[in-house]
């Protein structure tokens, strides 16, 4: 594969904290790469240096002459401008009709219907979205995102992973998203000091990933026993008596320091460090926490929802879900007491203990200091009558004692999001209201959050748009926005077939049967029309598909790519085409439905 861009031997302080060391890797056209690694080990940094918005220590950057490379930032801001202007500004000496018409498929694309909006007044799933288009304006050969799917919900993480799918341009991308990274990557990176080179590459989607490095951890950890057991052999050699060792061999001596040195390093490749996540329940016992009945809310004359029925127990662990702007925070701080339903009740058990994690970070003032948001009153904290020492509490969320004085505002997202853990972890609690905790979080903190919440005696009422975290920990989810108003399902697959992508499976998986089974002999008669209806269903799919399949093919044509009007029709004509084959699949489960 044709050279894109490669790194070589890269090194990059942020102060006195080594981010990486000597790294080295190469970019090729066709990877589609997830970059991946704690927090604080340089992601960002080091999509930075790729793009020349930062340079590093040492090493150097080496690019395929003439490359393009388009970048979208972690949290992207905007002027006060409308869509389309702030897009065709971004290519001045081009042709106005082409940038223009290329603006607005790119728009298209994204699924922006007003292209004279503020883009100033997007949410922050929206600014994603224009951030991306924006990055792509200049055609790049290679695509780097930052953290994509940050301030996304649901639906617009599966736009993200259809709108990578088809475009040409290699990419890297910045995700803790474990579920999105399975489904876009081809390669992927780990940033990360356990490896020997600070650098772990594998090729093939996540899985495939974990796998390989559990298999290259668990044979460093059986090189650090068998370099142990070698060393011990050597040390005892070296301790003999002074006249055995006037004999020794100079070699031998030289060779046992270079063991003792590699084991080391081994030793400290191997040494793993985890959040000490650990939420603390009450001992209550009551078998019903909290209930709501009929509740209902609107907002600027808005209805969000109406009708919400729940009832939280100990082991109870509900997911919110549903589109933006469907009221998810909303409902989660009515139950949590901050805000009153305009109709419903909520009763609460006695001396009910809330604790809730906000996903604005709003709880932690920018201008304390890392030790005063950990310990505002001393320095100790009280974590299950046991006192703690600040620097030993810090040292549990991965804070060294030589950070305690930053300002929070000089710390990362996941940074601040293991602050607000760690306050919550010193209140006992019988419900955790948790709004998108794991945003900015890195994979094995995500993991070790996911088993505490398994584990957690209360109740758990949770948001958040990781697939994963949500699959492991929820029981039930409630998902808002649905054609019922509010509905449960028994997990996150079952809202997103009813919900997103409907009863379709992916265009692979279609098998429509050669003929539409006959009905059981206990099935309802449908009326005349419906039946006809339904009759005609599997002709009907496959028309559309095979228009879905004929659009396709025609954005592949060379022609086409270079007539951006020609193809902003095609991908209007594209989205018309896969919502009629959504609205098929969900009538033809209507009308089967009907006749059970």
């Amino acid at each position: 594969m044709t050279s894109l861009i490669g790194a070589h031997s890269l090194t990059k302080h942020y102060g006195t904290q080594l981010l990486f060391k000597d790294i080295s890797f190469t970019v090729s056209a066709g990877d589609r790469i997830g970059l991946i690694g704690p927090n604080g080990s340089g992601k960002s940094t080091l999509l930075k240096i790729l793009t020349d918005i930062e340079s590093p220590d040492s090493g150097y950057i080496s690019k395929r002459a003439g490359v393009r490379i388009g970048y979208a930032s972690q949290a992207p801001e905007f002027a006060s401008e409308p869509l389309e202007e702030l897009l065709v500004k971004t290519i001045p000496k081009g042709d106005p009709v082409e940038v223009l018409t290329r603006a607005r498929t790119l728009l298209g694309k994204a699924q922006f219907v007003d292209y004279t909006q503020n883009a100033a007044t997007l949410s922050g799933g929206w600014k994603k979205r224009l951030d991306i288009a924006r990055a792509l304006m200049q055609e790049p050969d290679l695509l780097i995102l930052d953290e994509p799917t940050n301030h996304l919900d649901l639906e617009g993480i599966l736009w993200l992973e259809k709108f990578l799918a088809r475009e040409r341009a290699a990419y890297i991308v910045v995700s803790h998203d474990r579920y999105f990274l399975e489904n876009i990557s081809n390669k992927v990176l780990e940033l990360n000091r356990c490896f020997p080179q600070g650098l772990f590459i594998s090729e093939g989607t996540m899985s495939v990933f974990m796998e390989h490095r559990e298999a290259f951890l668990e044979a460093q950890a059986k090189q650090e026993r068998g370099l142990a057991s070698i060393v011990s052999n050597e040390i005892d050699w070296l301790r003999r008596s002074p006249k055995a060792r006037t004999t020794k061999s100079r070699s031998r001596i030289q060779k046992a320091y270079e063991l003792m040195e590699e084991l080391s390093e081994v030793k400290q490749r191997n040494k793993t460090t985890k959040v000490a996540i650990d939420f603390s329940a009450s001992e209550r016992e009551t078998k019903k926490l909290l209930s709501g009945k009929n509740l209902t809310k609107s907002l600027g004359g808005k209805l969000l929802f109406k009708g919400v029925d729940v009832v939280l127990s100990p082991g109870s662990r509900l997911g919110i879900v549903g589109k933006n702007g469907t009221g998810k925070t909303t409902l989660l701080k009515i139950l949590a007491g901050e805000i009153k339903p305009d109709v419903g009740t909520l009763k609460q058990a006695q001396d009910l203990r809330l604790v809730y994690f906000d996903q604005h970070r709003n709880q932690i003032p920018p201008n304390v200091s890392l030790r005063d948001a950990l310990s505002p009153t001393s320095d100790v904290v009280n974590f299950r009558g046991q006192l703690i020492h600040v620097n030993g509490w810090a040292k549990k969320f991965l804070f060294s004692p030589d950070r305690l004085n930053l300002p929070i505002s000089c710390l990362s997202g996941g940074e601040r999001a293991r602050i607000l853990i760690a306050k919550l972890m010193l209140e006992p609690a019988d419900v955790l209201f948790l709004d998108e905790p794991t945003n900015d979080l890195d994979i094995p903190t995500l993991e070790v959050i996911e088993e505490n919440l398994i584990d957690f005696a209360g109740a758990v009422v949770l948001i958040t748009h990781d697939r994963c975290l949500m699959d492991r920990v929820c029981t039930q989810i409630l998902g808002l926005g649905t054609e019922n108003e509010q509905q449960y399902f028994a997990d996150y697959e079952q809202w997103e077939a009813a919900n997103i992508r409907k009863i379709a499976p992916k265009k692979e998986e279609v098998k429509v049967p050669k003929e539409v089974p006959a009905p059981p002999s206990r099935s309802k008669k449908l009326p005349y029309k419906e039946q006809r209806e339904l009759e005609g269903m599997e002709e009907g799919i496959r028309s559309v598909e095979t228009e879905i399949s004929e659009l396709h093919l025609q954005l592949e044509c060379p022609e086409v790519q270079v007539d951006a009007q020609k193809a902003l029709e095609l991908y209007h004509k594209l989205g018309a085409a896969e919502q009629k084959l959504t609205q098929l699949y969900q009538r033809w489960q209507d009308l089967e439905d009907k006749q059970t």
